[in-house]
């Protein structure tokens, strides 16, 4: 297992805060809303210790899976507490677990994961390229198991950012995971000179 380095979180974390800041303006103009996002935590962990932050196994996540593929694999997942959800949905005066909910997380997820990885390609040189999400609910156990019954035993670390939105001043939470394959994150960090 490798240990980061609190200058390479910083980094890690100020590439999720640029990318935030643009998924931010996107996700606006969808919602015809402000929408400010931060990104306070970002940590890079074993794939235990990140499944144990983004909550607990039984508790209900809506979750948006996007692949990515290019100069590395990996899969972003996106991870929705039922209540802001909920609140997102809510904008639009739809429930998420309807198909116009799940289409609309879906967005929001592709917009943020789009936004996020968009920004990590430029700054490390790489060509990364997010494929259509899917969204799921279902316990959070659940949701993670079968992304990585996927990808079989090639993750072992994430990077989890737990991002802050704020909606027209209604606050929502949501937790941000990038799985790469095997030594991804280091080599993203060696592509930022750390």
């Amino acid at each position: 297992m490798t240990t980061f380095s609190d200058m390479q979180l910083d980094a890690l974390r100020e590439l999720a805060n640029i990318g935030s800041g643009n998924a931010g303006t996107a996700l606006g103009s969808m919602l015809g809303k402000s929408v400010d996002i931060s990104v306070p935590t970002a940590a890079a962990l074993p794939l235990a210790e990140a499944v144990a932050i983004a909550g607990e196994p039984d508790e209900l996540r809506y979750g948006v899976v996007v692949p990515i593929v290019g100069d590395f694999e990996a899969i972003v997942v996106l991870l929705f507490p039922e209540a802001d959800a909920q609140k997102l949905c809510g904008i639009y005066g739809i429930e998420p677990s309807t198909p116009d909910g799940c289409s609309m997380l879906g967005e929001v997820g592709n917009i943020l994961g789009t936004n996020y990885i968009n920004v990590l390609a430029q700054m490390v040189g790489m060509e990364l390229e997010p494929e259509p999400p899917q969204v799921v609910e279902d316990m959070l156990g659940s949701i993670l198991s079968s992304v990585l019954i996927g990808r079989g035993d090639d993750v072992e670390e994430a990077l989890i950012l737990d991002s802050d939105l704020l909606v027209e001043d209604e606050n929502c939470s949501l937790s941000f995971l990038l799985l790469p394959n095997h030594g991804g994150i280091k080599e993203l960090l060696g592509r930022l000179g750390l």
